[in-house]
């Protein structure tokens, strides 16, 4: 099957998902391997034949290819009662559990420590992400790492939004719904270094405002205020991806560059 057949059964699949069509999950979505996409760094970032956990699954977008081209071991937590009837098809073990409840690692202790921590598009939905970033590195076998992927809340077609006075939340994207916390890069470096994280690599997924969902808010700017807000070394970056390992901080995210490809 060639590249662009596939990338147009990805873009069908991403279109039935978020008109919740048939009985398709909310976050129910086609990862394309060889594209720009945060879920599709997030599985570079694991590795092959690794003992993983997914800490707020899904459905198990990423776990199926975790699971299955990477050939990953996986534990999959998840609370949604409908994400885990589809997970378990894909993991060697699913535990219901609430990352936003005290001492939630507690449901974890029989699985022992892993090899990677999988962390994606989960925390800007918890009361307390930088205790559950915490807990998670105390469940890091020596040498383990985390994955973690977050939407970048200083994209310049949120600053549009911001001016128009319109904080447009939305069924899915930067302004989900159900979000409830939000991160500039600042905000990201400083959630891995107060857990005492040490960010090895990173990916910035990169979109221009006219590609988001908010492109309305930002065509509404007059131009040279759309030029300006563009300007900023990571006024486009629209996902963050993170690879870290217990430690002292190494790679400064506001220090890497951004790539222009799209």
């Amino acid at each position: 099957m060639n590249r662009i057949l596939i990338r147009a059964r990805s873009l069908i699949f991403k279109l039935k998902t978020r008109f919740h069509s048939g009985s398709l999950h909310r976050y129910e979505y086609l990862v394309d391997l060889a594209d720009d996409s945060a879920p599709a760094s997030v599985v570079r970032f694991v590795g092959q034949d690794r003992k993983v956990l997914e800490i707020g699954a899904g459905p198990g977008s990423i776990t199926r290819f975790l699971s299955g081209k990477n050939r990953c071991h996986v534990t999959a937590a998840e609370v949604d009662d409908s994400a885990i009837e589809k997970l378990r098809q894909f993991c060697d073990r699913v535990i219901k559990l609430d990352l936003n409840a005290p001492n939630w690692t507690d449901s974890l202790q029989e699985e022992g420590l892993f090899e990677v921590v999988v962390i994606a598009d989960v925390l800007e939905h918890l009361y307390d992400p930088w205790q559950v970033l915490q807990d998670a590195k105390r469940l890091l076998a020596p040498g383990g790492h985390l994955v973690v992927s977050l939407p970048h809340a200083a994209h310049c077609a949120i600053v549009a939004c911001l001016i128009e006075g319109d904080f447009e939340y939305r069924d899915w994207g930067l302004l989900d719904r159900t979000h409830i916390r939000f991160f500039g890069m600042r905000n990201i470096q400083n959630l891995f270094d107060g857990a005492g994280l040490s960010i090895v690599d990173a990916h910035f997924v990169v979109k221009a405002p006219e590609q988001t969902e908010l492109v309305a808010h930002w065509n509404n700017l007059p131009a040279p205020l759309r030029a300006m807000l563009a300007l900023g070394p990571h006024a486009k970056v629209y996902q963050v991806v993170v690879k870290a390992t217990a430690g002292s901080p190494a790679l400064k995210l506001t220090e890497l560059p951004v790539s222009t490809a799209m």
